[in-house]
């Protein structure tokens, strides 16, 4: 598919769901899934304890701290809402991925939800008041007992993750009713306080567009936007099974790699091997592979980079491992660590994308065992990277290629990347802006 075809969906946008029931098992779509409902309890302790007492205390803090602290907390905002196209971040992930159309356009302004976690962003982007979120935790009973009947044992399993979205909608309605913003740009499809914003959109008559910032599963909520623009063919291809793709899709690449590509790992041999991991991947096991990797593979420089939500204690590993050395996600790109590695080993993330785009090996290797999550993304079976089983599968892989590393892995991240190996190569911020521009100056943009 040429990257300048674009694709015009014959499925209609849907209008936003009316009653509470149906617009909170929208918001929450990706929160109820089969594969969510069944991660392993120590993947979801940091985001929803098993235990609903530390649920309650959770939802307790969470109604103490960020709802009664957001009607103290003054709103001092650098730009002026109102007219403009917003670009709605929920991480530093979003930012790095919008931030370039900021530039582009002078009308564009990054907007986050009021005490949303930005990381080093946090004081860069303008933010929309939630003070009145507390006015809608009335409808927490309804919306509780309504999805009681639709969902059965994961509404009372995830009973605080429809407290947390109560209110957003309702409140991102008057928002849009007050700045009327000409229309609204995500980077996030499956967030509840974006979706929520989605669904405000919708019933307010705001146009929306969608720029993919990372590999996408065929978990996720249907695509659902005025405008589509996505990073490949994998992308359209897993958005198609999550169910009708609706409104007008673009492969443009991604944007936020333009200014690495032409900066290709041209090392012959693997001497330095990232090692990224999650709150998914086991503490246990994390550490035992990296023991046995620096026991069995001295002549190679091993970094660890755990992902900035993260929050587990390493310190323990870092006295276990003086020799391992460190990332941090919070403050260094994932592209500038990429360039500092010849290889790259983790279980599932987009990093591996990302590293194959940089031709850096990439392996995949499962530091748990949790069956639902198995390849998540597609990545291994398609071939985009190598597969590694077993500790020792890692070594020798490892081991192989300290002794040549292909020049031309970079070319197996075509299925995912549309401008790769074109003449749009490296100039897919470009090209998104072009498309985003011109679907705000036709009357087409409003469906």
């Amino acid at each position: 598919m040429s990257t300048s075809q674009t694709i015009i969906t014959p499925t209609p946008i849907p209008s936003h769901p009316h009653t509470l029931t149906e617009r909170l098992r929208d918001i929450l779509q990706l929160r109820f899934t089969a594969i969510f409902a069944a991660l392993p309890p120590a993947a979801l302790a940091d985001i929803s304890p098993a235990n609903p007492l530390k649920r309650l205390a959770r939802v307790l803090g969470y109604a103490g701290l960020r709802l009664i602290g957001n009607v103290f907390q003054p709103i001092k905002n650098h730009d002026d809402l109102h007219g403009k196209v917003w670009l709605y971040v929920v991480s530093a992930n979003n930012y790095d991925a919008l931030e370039f159309i900021r530039k582009a356009r002078p009308d564009a302004v990054l907007v986050a939800g009021q005490a949303k976690n930005i990381g080093r962003y946090n004081a860069a982007v303008n933010r929309l008041s939630l003070r009145r979120k507390l006015l809608y935790y009335w409808q927490f009973p309804l919306a509780f007992f309504g999805l009681l009947k639709t969902d059965g044992g994961r509404a009372w399993r995830f009973f605080d993750f429809i407290f947390y979205a109560i209110g957003y909608y309702e409140v991102y309605r008057q928002a849009l009713r007050q700045h009327r913003p000409r229309a609204v740009v995500f980077s996030n499809d499956h967030n509840d306080d974006t979706r929520s914003l989605l669904l405000a959109c919708r019933a307010e008559g705001v146009p929306t567009a969608y720029v993919q910032h990372a590999s996408v599963s065929a978990n996720f909520p249907p695509l659902g936007f005025d405008l589509s623009l996505l990073e490949g063919q994998d992308a359209l291809d897993k958005y198609r099974l999550c169910g009708p793709v609706q409104g007008e899709v673009a492969l443009v690449g991604m944007p936020k790699a333009d200014a690495y590509l032409n900066q290709k790992n041209t090392a012959p041999q693997v001497q330095r091997v990232g090692i990224a991991c999650n709150i998914h991947d086991p503490m246990p096991a994390l550490v035992d592979t990296l023991v046995y990797l620096l026991r069995e593979l001295p002549d190679l420089a091993f970094t660890l980079r755990p992902h900035p939500s993260d929050g587990r204690d390493f310190e323990p590993l870092r006295k276990l491992l003086p020799a391992l050395q460190w990332s941090s996600a919070r403050q260094e790109n994932v592209f500038d660590f990429l360039l500092r590695q010849d290889a790259l080993v983790a279980a599932d993330t987009s990093t591996h994308l990302e590293a194959t785009l940089l031709n850096v090996a990439s392996i995949y290797f499962r530091f748990g065992t949790f069956a639902l999550t198995n390849d998540y993304y597609g990545y291994a079976a398609r071939g985009l990277v190598e597969r590694a089983d077993t500790p020792a599968e890692l070594a020798a892989a490892l081991r192989r290629y300290a002794q040549h590393k292909p020049a031309d892995l970079y070319r197996r991240a075509t299925y995912y990347n549309a401008t790769l190996g074109t003449a749009d190569e490296g100039r897919s911020q470009i090209r998104t802006a072009a498309l985003l521009n011109n679907w705000l100056n036709t009357s087409s943009a409003i469906i």
